[in-house]
């Protein structure tokens, strides 16, 4: 066959070399990141973590079965009413809510806590420097606007409209065309794209088709409420037709002037709300069904780490609120799925993580050096299954309104929330046991479960109260809360 038989074992060794050479190439190959955000998007919208909901999102349900459902990812809170603001900006920096660089956050002025030029060290700008590709679609304010401004690409629009041109579709757009410009440029550079949307945040103008599914309306009329009708879905568990005291954020953008809702609390019109808000989540599973369906294309989606998450929860009608100003699960808590290389399949984990683990995370994963200005922690232990959690308590703040505003602190199965607003005419304390009531009902909600309500004034309760109390100080103290509660020794 050969004329030259000595020629063969050079030929073998060669094939041999290159073999090698493009195994290890594809071993060393860096991994992309995709992360995939929502706006204003409660965990319990999602059948992964309600199996009672309607909402309708296989490529996410595909994305659970695949990857990691975290059940305890929460974002650490807010110091004004814009609670994305503070959300996003921790998201950027893997810096906790009170080192944040924003004139709104009391300790702004505290160079100690919050270094100059933190966009330097911001997500974009660290895997730059690591010869990333960075790519960034999302909403346009109510973030961190310099370290947004260090994407090599960032295309921002608020796009809430119900249609494709702009709307959810917008978005996906610009990612898609990203893509298509990296293959005709064969740019073989790993990518970070951050891929986030402007929906499910108000007003939820759904699409015709996905309204209709859902017996939804984009309603507009502020003197009529909309009727109640069979293919709605059914109220929230946990809903009220009013909170039983006030929140302590007067005239409240979310509360009170959110269009197709207003201060209405009624059946019909919550019920409506929620169907605008499945039809417009249900649109943005869509839209990352295309991105996904791309990257496979392109053979990139199994060397790409892909986060889902919101920048916070939303109540719509649960404990007769609206908006993301509180913090019971539904709002402080936030879907989390992660799939990527070497995490195991349709695992779920508590996590106990925050948004701004996040950054570190991701520069783990990708073999990255993290900056001295990030104080939160990596979870890359638990998406390789050596960790069920990486802390022990979890802390939230709402602060937007009159101060000091709400705070809560979780350990296991036990959970306070504290209020302390309008000048101390405001002053409610609430202790839940989640295990037993996970929905966090209260004796407005007339359960007969002896642990399905509010245990903060019961006896047998009184030293877990006094524990949770202490934690809870302590936690403020740890995380450089400027702020006493009425009951807290200075």
């Amino acid at each position: 066959m050969f004329r030259n038989l000595s020629t063969i074992p050079a030929c073998l060794c060669l094939m041999a070399v290159l073999v090698f050479v493009s195994t290890s190439y594809a071993q060393q190959k860096r991994p992309n990141v995709l992360f995939i955000l929502a706006d204003d998007q409660s965990p319990f919208d999602l059948n992964m973590y309600d199996p009672a909901s309607r909402l309708s999102t296989p490529n996410l349900s595909r994305l659970a079965a695949e990857g990691m459902v975290f059940d305890g990812a929460y974002h650490m809170g807010a110091w004004t009413g814009a609670v994305c603001t503070a959300s996003r900006t921790m998201l950027m920096t893997g810096r906790s809510l009170w080192k944040l660089p924003h004139q709104t956050n009391p300790n702004n002025g505290n160079r100690a806590l919050v270094p100059e030029n933190l966009e330097d060290n911001s997500m974009a700008a660290i895997f730059n420097r690591a010869g990333y590709a960075t790519m960034r679609t999302c909403k346009s304010g109510n973030s961190y606007a310099p370290a947004n401004q260090k994407f090599t690409v960032n295309k921002e629009a608020v796009s809430r409209a119900g249609n494709d041109e702009n709307g959810n579709a917008w978005h996906a757009r610009q990612v898609l065309d990203y893509l298509k410009g990296r293959e005709e440029s064969k740019d073989a550079a790993p990518f970070l794209i951050y891929f986030g949307f402007s929906h499910p945040h108000d007003p939820r103008n759904g699409k015709e088709g996905l309204l209709k599914k859902y017996g939804a309306v984009n309603h507009t009329d502020p003197q009529k409420v909309p009727f109640v009708n069979a293919k709605q879905t059914a109220l929230p568990f946990n809903y009220l037709p009013a909170h039983p005291f006030f929140h302590g954020h007067p005239q409240l953008r979310d509360e009170e002037q959110v269009s197709g809702v207003w201060k209405n609390r009624d059946e019909g019109s919550i019920r409506n709300e929620i169907g605008r808000e499945y039809a417009c989540s249900e649109d943005i599973d869509d839209q990352i069904g295309k991105v996904l369906k791309r990257l496979e294309e392109m053979g990139e989606l199994e060397n790409t780490y892909i986060v889902y998450t919101a920048d916070h929860g939303i109540a719509v009608g649960r404990h007769g609120l609206m908006g993301k100003q509180n913090l019971y699960e539904h709002s402080w808590r936030v879907p989390f799925l992660v799939k990527g290389p070497g995490i195991k399949p349709g695992k779920r984990v508590t996590g106990n993580i925050y948004l701004m683990d996040v950054l570190p995370t991701l520069c783990d994963v990708a073999g990255i050096e993290q900056p001295g200005t990030i104080d939160a922690l990596s979870f890359k232990p638990v998406l390789f299954g050596q960790k069920q959690q990486i802390r022990d308590v979890m802390y939230g703040v709402y602060s937007g309104g009159t101060k000091p505003g709400i705070r809560t602190v979780r350990k296991g199965d036990w959970k306070l929330i504290k209020y302390d607003a309008m000048d101390g005419t405001v002053r409610e304390t609430q202790l839940f046991n989640l295990k037993a009531n996970p929905h966090e009902f209260l004796a407005e909600h007339q359960k007969q479960g002896k642990m399905e309500t509010n245990l903060a004034g019961q006896s047998p309760y009184s030293a877990k109260l006094k524990e949770m109390e202490a934690l809870l100080q302590a936690q403020m103290q740890k995380y450089h809360d400027p702020y006493t509660l009425w009951n807290q020794k200075n």
